[in-house]
C-alpha cells in the first residue's frame, strides 16, 4: 500500500496543543504572589471636621440652623475632637509618618489605603500609640485566630489572644491571605472595597475613628503600582456617621473644648438630646459642609468610586449631581448603603463643572453630610 501523501488534517490536533501550553503560558504570564507591608499605628490626633470654619456648600457663614454641629461654646464641643486614628509609617521604628498623596487626601480620617490582588498576602505591623487598647479586624480576607483582631470567647489561647486587643504601647504583626473569594466575584469590576477597623470594643474604637479601606483586585489585572488598569481615578468615600458620645475621648472634648469640665448624664448622650445631637456628626471622611477635599477627575477618565457606611445607624443614599454610575450593572445616580456596607461604581464623567455629591437623607443634609466633586475639562494631549 502506498503511503498517503496528503493526510488529512485532524480538528482536534490544534486543541491538543492549546491544552497542553496554555497552562504554561498563563503561569509564565500571572504575576507571583508577593506579600505587602504595611506599618500602621493608631495614633491620637486632634481633628477639624470643618476646617475653614465656614459653610463650603453655601459659601457664607454657618448659620443658626447648622451651628450646633459647628459652634464651640460652655455647651458644645464644636468643630474639633480628639480622635484615635490609624496612620501609615515608612518603617517598623514608627517614627516617620509617610507621606499621603495628593490623589489620596480625599481618604481625610480613614486609615491608610491597603491594597492586594487575589493571591497576595496584606502583612500588617501595627503599633498602638493610643491610651486604649486597640486591634485591626479585616472584612473579606482570610486571617487565622492570630490575625483576626476581635476578642470572644472563641476557646483560644496564648497566641491566638494577642491580636484581640493589643495594650498601649504594644506591637503586634497581623497576616491576611487574599484568596480568591476575597476578590471581585464573576460579575464585580475588576477591583472591589473591603474594610479594616478597630475591633477591640468596636463601638468605642470606630466612633473614635479607627478605621480604613482595603482595595483588593483580580489577579494579573493591575498596573506596577497595584491600580487597577481599567481605571483611571480611585476615589473612597465613606458616609459615616460619628457619634462622638460613643468614643474614648467624650470627657477631654469636653473638658478641652467647652472649658466646662463635667461628666455629662446618660439622659444627654442620646440623639434626642441637644448636647448629643451636636456630637453626632454625619461626615464624608471625616468632614463636614463642603470641606471633603480632592474628589477631583477630568473629563472622559474612568472613575471608580468606592463607597462604604460604618458601624453606628447607617442608612444612606450618596448622589452624584451632574453625571451618572454604572452600579450593581445598572446605570443610576443614587447609591444605598446600610450599616458596614460597601459599593464600587464605576463613573466615565461628561459634564464638565463642580458638583454636589451628598447623601439623600434629609437629616443627613442638614447636619452637613455633603460634599463637591469636580470634573475638570481634558486638557491637550490627554
Amino acid at each position: 500500500m502506498m503511503p498517503c501523501r496528503h493526510p488529512l488534517p485532524l480538528p482536534w490536533a490544534g486543541a491538543i496543543v492549546v491544552l497542553l501550553t496554555t497552562p504554561h503560558l498563563e503561569a509564565q504570564r500571572a504575576p507571583k504572589p508577593r506579600t505587602t507591608t504595611y506599618y500602621v499605628a493608631a495614633d491620637t490626633v486632634a481633628w477639624d471636621y470643618a476646617p475653614s470654619g465656614m459653610n463650603r456648600i453655601t459659601g457664607g457663614p454657618f448659620d443658626d440652623g447648622v451651628a450646633l454641629w459647628v459652634k464651640s461654646d460652655s455647651t458644645y464641643i464644636g468643630r474639633v475632637y480628639r480622635k484615635s486614628l490609624f496612620r501609615e509609617y515608612a518603617d517598623s521604628t514608627f517614627l516617620t509618618l509617610k507621606r499621603r498623596p495628593a490623589e489620596w487626601e480625599h481618604l481625610g480620617f480613614l486609615g491608610p489605603l491597603l491594597r492586594a490582588q487575589v493571591g497576595d498576602t496584606l502583612r500588617v505591623v501595627f503599633r498602638n500609640n493610643t491610651q486604649h487598647a486597640a486591634s485591626m479586624h479585616p472584612h473579606g480576607v482570610f486571617y487565622n485566630k492570630s490575625s483576626e483582631g476581635a476578642p470572644s470567647a472563641d476557646n483560644t489561647a496564648g497566641a491566638d489572644k494577642a491580636d484581640d486587643g493589643v495594650p498601649p504601647g504594644r506591637t503586634h504583626v497581623y497576616v491576611w491571605p487574599v484568596p480568591e473569594r476575597a476578590g471581585p466575584a464573576e460579575h464585580d469590576p475588576s477591583s472591589i472595597l473591603w474594610m479594616y477597623h478597630s475591633h477591640a470594643d468596636e463601638g468605642k474604637d470606630v466612633n473614635a475613628g479607627l478605621i480604613g479601606p482595603m482595595i483588593i483586585s483580580r489577579r494579573g489585572t493591575t498596573r506596577p503600582d497595584g491600580t487597577p488598569q481599567d481605571v483611571d481615578r480611585e476615589l473612597v468615600v465613606s458616609f459615616q456617621e460619628v457619634d462622638e458620645n460613643a468614643s474614648w475621648h467624650l470627657e477631654h472634648n469636653i473638658a478641652t473644648y467647652t472649658g466646662r469640665p463635667r461628666t455629662p448624664r446618660p439622659d444627654e448622650l442620646v440623639f434626642f438630646h441637644p448636647f448629643g445631637l451636636s456630637n453626632t456628626k454625619a461626615t464624608m471622611n471625616g468632614f463636614l459642609y463642603g470641606h471633603l477635599p480632592g474628589l477631583t477627575m477630568r473629563l472622559g477618565e474612568r472613575v471608580r468610586w468606592y463607597l462604604m457606611a460604618t458601624t453606628n445607624f447607617e442608612i444612606h443614599a450618596p448622589h452624584w449631581h451632574g453625571n451618572t454610575v454604572v452600579l450593581n450593572r445598572m446605570r443610576t445616580d443614587v447609591a444605598a448603603l446600610i450599616t458596614m456596607g460597601m459599593a464600587v461604581a464605576d463613573m466615565v464623567p461628561d459634564n464638565p463643572g463642580t458638583w454636589l455629591f451628598h447623601c439623600h437623607v434629609k437629616e443627613h443634609l442638614a447636619m452637613g453630610m455633603q460634599a463637591h466633586y469636580t470634573v475638570a475639562p481634558r486638557t491637550a494631549g490627554q
